[in-house]
């Protein structure tokens, strides 16, 4: 499976956003971005140049695709997927977005990113209903509960991650319980529990030229 395997703290100053990508080193004062909050390069300090409006809706999309670790082919199979659905096109591509597993795993603090979330997708820790699920873009759907295997619940990662997940909180379409090391789906993600600063307007104006 294609993925970026670049800098992590790179995209963020791309993006000029902390995107969270490397979990806790975002929250210290290693964080690259804070030592170094403009774009990577030979010109990254050069001065401000004005962008057309295909620029920054391009933008927007890069810094969708980078929070939620996707390459273009997958980002965009989404976006069709939103279009193709009920409702705002925009919110609902964020929906889907959030209610990936990687992402719900990241949201309920089994992990300390979503890079990390899908390592551990992959590596089959998770159960679904019980069962085993390993594909990461695996779409939840309320009722579903998400534990681990009784193995991998003495993961230190896993666990070091749960116990700083109240830095972060979690959302209120999830629901943790911390002893049982599981997490089940209240509901389906809401467009304001969605905190990152995104314009998913500029997405769908976007790929509609």
């Amino acid at each position: 499976m294609a993925r970026y395997t670049g800098a992590s703290c790179r995209q963020c100053r791309r993006e000029n956003l902390k995107l969270f990508l490397k979990g806790d080193r975002c929250y210290s004062d290693k964080c690259s971005f804070e030592r170094r909050a403009y774009a990577p390069g030979q010109h990254g300090q050069a001065r401000f140049r004005k962008v057309s409006d295909y620029a920054v809706q391009l933008r927007e999309k890069q810094k969708v695709k980078r929070i939620y670790g996707m390459l273009e082919g997958q980002f965009r199979r989404y976006f069709e997927m939103a279009e193709a659905a009920r409702g705002v096109t925009g919110e609902t591509l964020l929906v889907f977005l959030e209610r990936r597993l990687d992402n719900t795993l990241f949201r309920l603090g089994f992990a300390n990113s979503r890079t990390q979330a899908r390592q551990i997708v992959r590596h089959s820790h998770v159960l679904v209903n019980g069962r085993k699920v390993n594909i990461p873009s695996y779409l939840v759907s309320v009722g579903d509960v998400i534990t681990l295997k009784e193995k991998s619940k003495k993961n230190q990662a896993i666990n070091e991650s749960l116990d700083a997940v109240a830095r972060r909180g979690v959302p209120s379409w999830l629901e943790l319980d911390r002893d049982k090391l599981q997490g089940s789906i209240k509901s389906m993600p809401e467009r304001q529990e969605i905190t990152m600063p995104i314009q998913e307007q500029l997405i769908v104006e976007l790929y509609s030229k």
